[in-house]
């Protein structure tokens, strides 16, 4: 999700317009939950998914009176058995989708967007309110705000307030709802962003880099190296940061529960130093780099200074799920895999016997 706000605000800065699809709800065997976005470019070409085949067809198709208009349209979709079975899916279902125009030259749209790619970058939930037409037929572009804990963003409206109130009191079981009174809204919730903070740009930390954009992360590369930390050899990344020495680092990066540590750095002293600093993080997870004996010489130091066996115990290290991988870009897919494995609530588990110290030499 937060990377389809990374293309729209990208898009914005081109001054191209876009009509965004979201699933507002869904019933049966619909392929994708509701909440999903995908971009339809004024060439028809698209950003993300809402499910392939009929159901995208459907929308880029309906996406043409919605350029025309500049505003909104919800449409209703109902997938057959006969269609579902084409699709690979047992029986069909029932999809309501609304298609909203972006104008690139709305000084509002775009303040509104990127705001949202400011809290996302930040790691702050919100949630963003759409005001949409009560009839399925296109309508002009709807009012939009984004409401945070502490702040309020668009035209006042204690409407407005009391829905951003009752929806963030369920963030957990609710990710969008319309509230239909005189006005019907769709509110949106946006929270629990991942970033993945890779310590260190060299050969592994590029191929991993590629997978964890795909995966949707909010990616950022920090490293004391200008001729390895730049965007030529980081075009994926959303930030870079080049800092003088690892020393500090909390100084640079924003580190929170649903942040990813991977530490890549090109020296034992090094890995070492940043260890010692994101223990003291609530990090979701922290995977280091390197061999058994790297491993045991790095927790010996650190048990020296204080830490505790229940401290060393949350690292993943030999990082990545043993695959008997040799290239950077075969322990990528191993770190990805294992990052993956903790993204989907399945924990710490019994460490694999990677030897990946031998990569280090590339970097």
């Amino acid at each position: 999700m937060q990377d389809i706000f990374g293309h729209i605000l990208e898009m914005l800065n081109c001054r191209q317009e876009m009509v965004m699809a979201t699933i507002v709800s869904k019933s049966g065997s619909a392929p994708r939950e509701a909440g999903t976005k995908m971009l339809i470019k004024k060439d028809f070409s698209t950003v993300g998914t809402i499910g392939g085949g009929l159901l995208e067809a459907a929308a880029i198709e309906w996406s043409s009176s919605v350029f025309d208009t500049k505003g909104l349209v919800v449409k209703d979709f109902a997938l057959s058995n006969v269609d579902a079975s084409a699709a690979g899916m047992v029986c069909g279902g029932d999809v309501k989708i609304l298609l909203e125009y972006i104008d690139p030259f709305d000084e509002n749209v775009v303040k509104n967007y990127e705001k949202a790619g400011e809290l996302i970058k930040n790691g702050t939930d919100f949630v963003m309110i759409t005001k949409v037409p009560h009839t399925k037929d296109c309508s002009s572009a709807g009012a939009k705000w984004i409401c945070t804990d502490a702040g309020f963003h668009g035209i006042e409206n204690e409407e407005i307030k009391r829905i951003a109130k009752s929806i963030r009191e369920v963030y957990n079981n609710v990710k969008i709802k319309i509230f239909s009174d005189k006005e019907q809204y769709l509110a949106e919730v946006f929270s629990g962003f991942e970033r993945v903070l890779i310590v260190g740009a060299g050969h592994v930390a590029q191929q991993f880099a590629e997978l964890t954009k795909n995966l949707g992360f909010y990616t950022v590369i920090v490293d004391d190296r200008v001729e390895f930390a730049n965007p030529e050899r980081f075009r994926m990344a959303d930030e870079i940061k080049v800092v003088s020495s690892f020393d500090n680092l909390s100084d640079n990066v924003t580190i929170n529960p649903n942040s990813y540590i991977v530490i890549l750095t090109r020296g034992h002293c090094s890995d070492k130093l940043v260890l010692a600093q994101v223990l003291k993080t609530d990090a979701k997870y922290i995977g280091m780099i390197g061999s058994q004996r790297k491993k045991t010489h790095t927790y010996g130091e650190l048990l020296k200074e204080g830490f505790t066996t229940e401290d060393t115990e949350r690292v993943y290290c030999p990082i990545g799920i043993d695959i008997n991988a040799q290239t950077p870009a075969e322990i990528a897919i191993c770190i990805a895999a294992e990052i993956i494995k903790v993204r989907r609530g399945m924990g710490l588990s019994p460490r694999s016997n990677l030897d990946t110290a031998k990569l280090l030499k590339n970097d």
